[in-house]
């Protein structure tokens, strides 16, 4: 994992196109502070798609927006610095990051009928993007509007440019959004939750899309979600949140076949596998309350292979390869040795994977 730096603007290895760093984010309630992200640290290299992946409330939706410079108003960013080619985005002044969040880096939704403006047409939407980015003049925006449409897979374009989002299936909605964003023409592409709103044939259609557009546009993607399975053809690498905490990282085959965080253990046997045998079992236990973090390890109410050091100091990663680290006491050098529970499960996956 990369150190803490603590410089406005630092050289980055050319791969890399975007760092965070120890980032920590706060909300204020009535009740007191939500601790949302808790130093939080990750680089993202340029032409990857990197997935975030959690339950809800981990921290992996605030950590998207605090990128895009989009937090709730009673959000306080306690701590931390996120460098895009260099620069720290939280430095610099609304107008400066605005710029970036409407040029650089883009972002889809969960909800795409919330990122639509419902009494207003489609083309309209993404014509007034075009204009203002590219200063197109309003027929070179129609022409190019209408080529994204056809670009992200809307039918018949020309004739559904003027049809209002309520005229449009979800999974076209969440099309027009994809175009929408990509008017803007990013370099990184955050997606939060983008299929979760989608019946399951569909979500197919949207990550086969996501996909392909990455590829011809050479996007670099953030894609968060809470199924680890909706990222298994997909993600180049994988970073597991809980309570505000990226767990455990590392290339999407290492958190598939050989993972070691008991949380990513639990989010694996609860994911729906091909031909799979027997109920799917649910992670036992609820989420801390964030109001009041947990002194050790967060996850360990809800891990039956808990020791009593997880309940009083927090694990640091541990490295398992110079691409893989997780953040549990199971992998120190005095730990009992436990057998993975997921090793059938991850044989199995692997040797359906192989069949396809």
């Amino acid at each position: 994992m990369m150190q803490e730096t603590r410089q406005d603007r630092i050289e980055m290895p050319e791969d890399v196109i975007l760092r965070v760093d120890n980032l920590t984010v706060s909300f204020r309630t009535p009740s007191g502070l939500v601790r949302a992200v808790r130093g939080i640290s990750f680089d993202l290299k340029r032409n990857e798609t990197l997935c975030i992946v959690g339950e809800s409330g981990s921290g992996k939706s605030v950590t998207g927006r605090s990128i895009m410079g989009i937090l709730a108003g009673n959000a306080i960013i306690d701590a931390g610095h996120i460098y895009y080619d260099g620069q720290d985005l939280l430095k610099l002044k609304e107008a400066d990051f605005y710029k970036i969040r409407g040029s650089r880096i883009g972002m889809i939704f969960q909800d795409p009928l919330s990122s639509l403006n419902p009494i207003m047409k489609v083309g309209k939407q993404l014509t007034e993007a075009l204009i203002l980015k590219n200063k197109m003049t309003k027929a070179e925006a129609k022409k190019r509007a209408i080529e994204l449409m056809h670009e992200v897979g809307i039918p018949e374009p020309e004739k559904r440019f003027n049809q209002y989002p309520f005229q449009f299936s979800g999974g076209m909605r969440q099309r027009i959004v994809i175009a929408i964003a990509l008017s803007m023409e990013p370099e990184i592409l955050i997606c939060d939750e983008p299929t979760t709103a989608l019946d399951v044939t569909i979500q197919a259609q949207i990550l086969d899309l996501i996909n392909k557009l990455k590829r011809e546009k050479n996007l670099t993607v953030i894609f968060i979600t809470h199924d680890l399975g909706v990222v298994a053809n997909m993600a180049d690498r994988v970073a597991v949140m809980y309570a505000g905490k990226i767990v455990e990282y590392g290339k999407t085959e290492e958190i598939f076949y050989d993972p070691k965080h008991p949380y990513t253990w639990a989010l694996l046997e609860s994911m729906p596998a091909l031909k799979q045998k027997g109920q799917l079992r649910a992670i036992p236990g609820t989420p801390p309350n964030m109001l009041f973090p947990p002194k050790g390890d967060a996850f360990a109410p809800r891990n039956k292979y808990a020791m009593k050091i997880d309940f009083e100091k927090e694990p640091p990663f541990f490295k398992v390869t110079d691409t893989h680290y997780a953040a549990t006491w199971l992998l120190h050098p005095n730990a009992p040795k436990i057998e993975s529970p997921v090793k059938d499960l991850v044989r199995r996956v692997r040797g359906e994977k192989d069949e396809l």
